[in-house]
């Protein structure tokens, strides 16, 4: 018997080295085949095949060694160190890939509270507030004020503002902004009503348009100084023009030179929503023939109106828009007085064969062009003031900038620091 135990203690501990060895040596050698396919393939050329075969080969392995412990016997404390081995090392191989995860609602092991951040955002815009800026240009007699008055439902305009203010034709156009704060459920919001009276009141209309480019490149010369500002303001007053309202005579002809030349050129720089002022001397017929008559030379003369559809991003908005724009220009009439329809209080005109109701969608279209400017699409005109027409003034400006500064010998460096005087920056931009 003591010579059977001295020769097994003599065997067992070769044979568990030599398994052993092999062991590490099957290790080592697939180690070396893993290096040797990553050195062979540079890191960014990574992937979704080669991390799927990486994950595969490390299911293999797992596998491979867990047979292997078994077979041979191996202790759980073993076992445990090898798995921990494995997952690191599927770890370290799946991070480069850097693979995405959707997690919805279901998957959550309870409420986290992300949709708190709309609530959270809503107090804040509640408490500042929002600026809408709003420009009505037409001839006189159209009634621009009557129809901003409608739109808030409250006395906005420059006409109703000023006490003892009598009616005259200016000699040039001039632009008057009132500017109000309307407050409605909690919801702030600062309105600027732009006017332009003597626009296309004069014998000789030739550049007409001029003062009113003029104004509105000037907003956004002064909301790019505000950013260049080194120290600027937390938040900068935006007195941009988010929107322009046209008004077109309800002639039932075609557009007028005067029309093409002024909307070809405001297109350009900002929003403009066409309307058919007076809507109610027309018959149904008269009007969606005016209309179609519109639409054609708006096409013909490549005028770009509100909501251009280059600016579609999701389907639902191509949809709602493509309908918008079936109905542009907007046939509308505007009045600030009430009257009794069916013991009901309505906003309309009275005549002698009956009331025309004013957001009675069978009547006229205001009730279209109001959920359009407020209701649906008041936010979509300012992202799109800021974001293309702001920046294509800003692009063209930083540039004039650049070549001024070439031109003279200066460096740039020192205005996109900050260093260089106000006064230089001024001058320059």
């Amino acid at each position: 018997m003591k010579e059977e135990t001295a020769g097994e203690l003599d065997t067992d501990p070769l044979t568990l080295m030599e398994e052993r060895e092999e062991k590490d040596r099957g290790i080592m050698g697939e180690e070396q085949v893993e290096e040797g396919k990553s050195e062979g393939q540079p890191a960014s050329s990574d992937t979704p095949n080669s991390t799927k075969e990486k994950e595969e080969n490390c299911v293999e392995v797992r596998t491979e060694m867990e047979e292997k412990a078994t077979e041979k016997g191996m202790e759980e404390g073993e076992k445990e160190l090898l798995l921990e081995a494995e997952v690191k090392m599927e770890v370290c191989q799946s991070a480069p890939g850097l693979q995405m995860s959707f997690i919805q609602g279901s998957d959550l092991f309870g409420y986290v509270g992300i949709e708190a951040v709309l609530d959270q955002m809503r107090r804040k815009t509640m408490k500042a507030g929002f600026e809408f800026n709003i420009m009505v240009v037409g001839q006189s007699g159209l009634g621009k004020s009557t129809l901003v008055n409608t739109l808030f439902k409250s006395k906005v305009s420059r006409k109703s503002c000023t006490p003892s203010y009598e009616e005259k034709i200016c000699k040039t156009v001039k632009l008057h902004s009132v500017s109000h704060v309307i407050e409605e459920k909690g919801v702030k919001m600062k309105l600027t009503v732009i006017d332009t009276p003597g626009f296309g009141d004069q014998i000789n209309n030739e550049n007409c348009w001029e003062p009113i480019v003029k104004y509105v490149n000037e907003q956004y010369e002064t909301y790019l100084r505000e950013e260049l500002h080194v120290n600027r303001k937390r938040r900068i007053p935006d007195t941009r023009v988010h929107c322009c309202i046209y008004f077109l005579p309800a002639t039932g002809h075609r557009l007028r030179p005067i029309d093409v030349e002024f909307m070809k050129r405001l297109g350009k720089i900002v929003s403009i929503v066409p309307v058919i002022a007076k809507a109610d001397t027309l018959t149904i017929e008269e009007r969606q023939e005016f209309k179609e008559r519109i639409r054609q030379d708006l096409t013909a003369n490549g005028i770009r109106v509100y909501p251009q559809k280059e600016y579609d991003e999701d389907p639902e908005e191509r949809i709602l828009n493509d309908r918008i724009r079936e109905s542009i220009p907007f046939a509308v009439v505007g009045t600030d007085k009430e009257h009794q329809v069916n013991g009901n209080k309505v906003l309309g005109r009275k005549t002698k064969w009956g009331i025309i109701e004013v957001e009675n969608v069978a009547h006229c279209e205001f009730a279209n062009l109001r959920d359009l400017l407020i209701r649906s699409h008041l936010q979509d005109l300012k992202e799109v003031t800021h974001n293309i027409h702001y920046e294509t003034y800003r692009v063209r400006r930083l540039n004039e900038s650049n070549m001024n500064f070439s031109e003279l010998g200066l460096s740039s460096w020192s205005l996109e620091n900050g260093t260089a005087d106000k006064c230089e920056s001024d001058s320059h931009l």
